[in-house]
Order: C-alpha cells, then sequence, then structure tokens
C-alpha cells in the first residue's frame, strides 16, 4: 500500500504542481497546495470511486483547496493585490511584456468559467477534454468555453 502511494505522488505531484501554477501564478503557493492535495488524497483515497481519472480526482482536491485559500486570504489580502502580484511575476517572465500585460487584465475581468478555463488550457496546458471533466461538462462546453473566453480577451484588446 506505501509503496502504490509513492507512486502515486512521484507520477502525479508534477501535473498537479503545474496544474495550481495555473490558477494562482505563485510557486511557493502551488507547492504548499500540492503537499496539502496529496496529503489529502493519501488520507481519503478510500473515497475515491474511478468513475473518473485519479489526475482529475486529484485535480479537483487541488483545485478546492486553492478556492479555500482564496478564501482565507480575502479576509487578510486583498485579491486584487495577490492577484496583481502574481500578473507582475508572470509578466515578467513573457518575452512582449506590453501585451501580456494586458492579456493578463482582461483576463482578470473575465467571469468564471470563462477565466478559469482559459487559464486552465492557455496558461495550464491543461488539455480541453480534462477541464470538462474537472467541471463534470462536456468536450464540447470546455472548448466552446475557452474559445469564448479568447474571443472576449480579442475583443478587449482590439477596443485598446
Amino acid at each position: 500500500m506505501v509503496h502504490d502511494l509513492e507512486n502515486i505522488y512521484r507520477e502525479y505531484s508534477k501535473p498537479v504542481y503545474y496544474y495550481l501554477l495555473s490558477l494562482c501564478c505563485d510557486p511557493a503557493l502551488s507547492e504548499e497546495l500540492t503537499q496539502e492535495t496529496m496529503f489529502r488524497a493519501v488520507m481519503n483515497i478510500h473515497s475515491f470511486r474511478g468513475d473518473c481519472r485519479l489526475l482529475v480526482w486529484l485535480c479537483q482536491i487541488a483545485k478546492n483547496l486553492y478556492y479555500e485559500h482564496r478564501k482565507r486570504s480575502r479576509r487578510t489580502v486583498p485579491l486584487e493585490e495577490a492577484t496583481a502580484a502574481a500578473a507582475v511575476d508572470l509578466v515578467d517572465r513573457l518575452e512582449d511584456r506590453e501585451t501580456a500585460s494586458q492579456i493578463l487584465q482582461h483576463l482578470h475581468e473575465l467571469e468564471d468559467p470563462y477565466k478559469e478555463v482559459f487559464t486552465l488550457h492557455a496558461l495550464g496546458n491543461i488539455p480541453l477534454k480534462q477541464i470538462s471533466k474537472l467541471f463534470g461538462k462536456s468536450d464540447s462546453w470546455a472548448r466552446v468555453t475557452f474559445y469564448r473566453a479568447k474571443a472576449m480577451i480579442v475583443e478587449k484588446m482590439e477596443e485598446g
């Protein structure tokens, strides 16, 4: 049993980390939440029903932990400051900083699920098929949501 848990950690911790990084753009927080995700998965492995891939189940735990963290953080640090700091860190790594800054600003203005689907797919490289499973929706829903979010960002970019 311990050997299986080690294999699960070794195989899935990086994809979970990158998924969390796509949500929060904070490597330290992503690492912390990844560890907590894996811990909770181990403690609750008996509740895994097997009706989805294990990675999808782990990402759902990770997403819930991230939302819990955001709720707690809202009480202490305004979300705008946290998002701005994460956006600055991400923009510093991109070549065209001005365009990246505009895209991130427009992305920040989108409502969920558009913001989350776009972030997961465009920044987190999570396949749309996997995103649809995370939301419990169809593949076409994820595809349409992503392309609508992209169109909204392009439209805002063209408006100036």
